[in-house]
């Protein structure tokens, strides 16, 4: 997201200046980065010159995690004379792993108080001994006010995203929503409703809700419609491997066959039993005024409530989405939905409503 935005910055004729740093690839460099991760001089006076040398009337933070630091913020404050902005793309600035996610299913324990149950419980890559520097990084910045005062203006990508992080400390005034975006891809060269092809896109792992998909599938057996799978990952294996009449698992397929698979579809599912962020594939299928039905979960269900109860379902309920699947037989339902599922795009999430959402931030 961060070459998109910039990319669409310039083309609304802005000047953008792009700067990075790189993690580490292993070994000992990645030890000692994660070790510097609450504060890395070396790479806050990197980005103060870089600012320095380019005099911006904004400055942009999409990451700082680990090789950044979160000391760019205090080093840029007294770089620049202008805002520093930060996009929450997930909740590292709460937690540990960044996901609100643990053992699969959302965690919440660190919202609101200290981040040390990371340790506990070995939220970062499974290991407690690299969620002391991940814990770490939250506590001591905190205590700094690294980003309290540090940034100017913090860009969440919704509502419930704002509201986790407003919990977890951040100052309600600073926070606005500012959704991602995709470009139009076109018109669908056929209604939703001439096709029989129901789309799952993602990652084929538990949190994504697969196996509950496919449960619920064989449950209520849809007559005439087939179930698509496009994704690969740890269960594909194993899932691709039992009978599932009425399922095609394709595997990993690239982004063009994506989209044509969203032009093909009468409705993409979305069962994930997790937070999420703000997904791309359910950007990507209101572009192609594609229906989603999806779970009654965080950031979800803000973005497919306009659907109506019928397309929201009860996250690891196979019985709830087996009851729901129905809706995508009432061919005039589906329809009105693709005409919602575009509008959607149209009013949120379109090119032309980034640039807008943008310089309203970078303004205020």
């Amino acid at each position: 997201m961060l070459a998109a935005e910039a990319d669409l910055l310039r083309s609304s004729g802005h000047e953008v200046v792009q700067w990075s740093n790189q993690n580490p690839a292993g070994g000992a460099a990645t030890v000692k980065a994660l070790l510097q991760a609450p504060a890395n001089r070396s790479a806050a006076a990197a980005v103060a010159e870089a600012a320095r040398r380019c005099e911006p009337d904004v400055v942009h933070v999409h990451n700082t995690w680990y090789a950044s630091s979160p000391s760019v913020f205090g080093a840029l404050q007294e770089a620049v004379a202008g805002p520093v902005v930060m996009t929450l793309h997930n909740y590292r600035l709460a937690c540990a792993n960044g996901l609100l996610l643990r053992n699969g299913s959302p965690c919440e324990l660190c919202v609101g108080s200290g981040p040390w149950k990371a340790v506990q419980y070995g939220c970062y890559r499974g290991s407690r001994a690299l969620s002391i520097p991940a814990a770490a990084t939250i506590a001591i910045n905190r205590r700094r006010g690294s980003w309290t005062e540090g940034v100017d203006r913090f860009l969440a990508l919704t509502e419930f995203a704002r509201g986790r992080m407003v919990a977890s400390g951040l100052p309600a005034e600073k926070v606005e929503v500012k959704p991602n975006f995709v470009p139009d891809p076109g018109t669908r060269p056929a209604s939703v409703t001439e096709s029989n092809q129901v789309l799952f896109v993602g990652r084929i792992t538990a949190e994504k809700g697969v196996p509950t998909l496919l449960e619920a599938w064989q449950r209520a057996a849809p007559i005439g419609l087939e179930l698509v799978i496009a994704g690969d990952g740890p269960m594909f294996s194993e899932l691709s491997a039992r009978e599932n009449p009425g399922v095609r698992m394709l595997g990993r397929v690239d982004r063009a066959a994506v989209q044509s698979l969203m032009f093909e579809s009468r409705a993409l599912v979305f069962p994930s039993e997790w937070y999420e962020g703000m997904p791309m594939t359910l950007l990507e299928a209101f572009a192609s005024g594609l229906p989603v039905m999806g779970s009654d979960l965080g950031s979800m269900t803000e973005m497919l409530q306009p659907f109506g109860d019928s397309w929201l379902v009860k996250p690891g309920s196979a019985a709830d989405w087996a009851t729901k699947l129905a809706t995508l037989d009432d061919s005039a339902a589906v329809a009105t939905a693709g005409d919602i599922a575009r509008g959607l795009w149209e009013a949120n999430y379109g090119p032309d409503k980034a640039v807008t959402n943008l310089e309203r931030a970078y303004r205020a």
